[in-house]
């Protein structure tokens, strides 16, 4: 019998890495997308906006959800962008969802900082209909460059170095950036759970 757990992103990027990230360890489980409404993301943590993800998804399944929220935090900036990762940079006064105008905002906001030391975080969420929930924090540290480097991976991946790398996140291949990166160590620590609540 296969355990059915719904992915609760409408993000494609998302769906694609987690998917590579997961592979065997979904042995058993069938992965579905999400196609139900997307909840506002009012919380202040990381692990507060996965779980806001997760809770909506099962809810609206009345299946498991699990869901994660990341993005990048700039020592130099306070930690920003952080939650705001994914509609740091604004047209007209409003936050937009712009992978380009992010990158470079935080790059504007950068120049001359002596410190550019930052890094990745993702919180993974479970969320059973029962009311079951639990997260897992993975953190991927390094430091953002000075310009775009490389045409792989999404978001801000062009302008992080990891660190003990020479090159940034973005020339990374996928089957190396899903080896280490701040996502798959959320959800490799998160699996073991998901497979023990829905497989027993």
């Amino acid at each position: 019998m296969t355990a059915q757990l719904v992915l609760a992103t409408h993000n494609a990027h998302k769906v694609e890495e987690l998917r590579r990230i997961l592979g065997s360890r979904l042995d058993g489980i069938e992965l579905i997308g999400y196609d139900g409404p997307e909840p506002v993301e009012d919380g202040d943590t990381f692990a507060a906006n996965a779980l806001i993800k997760a809770r909506a998804a099962a809810e609206f399944t009345g299946l498991p959800a699990i869901a994660d929220d990341s993005g990048i935090s700039a020592a130099a900036l306070g930690g920003a962008p952080g939650i705001h990762s994914a509609r740091y940079a604004q047209l007209n006064g409003r936050p937009i969802r712009d992978d380009v105008e992010n990158l470079e905002l935080l790059l504007r906001n950068l120049v001359g900082a002596d410190d550019r030391s930052a890094e990745f975080v993702c919180a993974a969420a479970l969320v059973l209909p029962d009311g079951y929930e639990h997260v897992e924090l993975g953190i991927w540290p390094g430091t953002v460059l000075d310009e775009a480097v490389g045409g792989g991976g999404f978001g801000y991946d062009p302008i992080f170095k990891p660190a003990g790398y020479s090159v940034s996140a973005a020339e990374l291949t996928a089957d190396e950036k899903n080896a280490v990166s701040h996502r798959a160590q959320a959800f490799e620590a998160i699996m073991p759970i998901v497979r023990e609540r829905l497989l027993g």
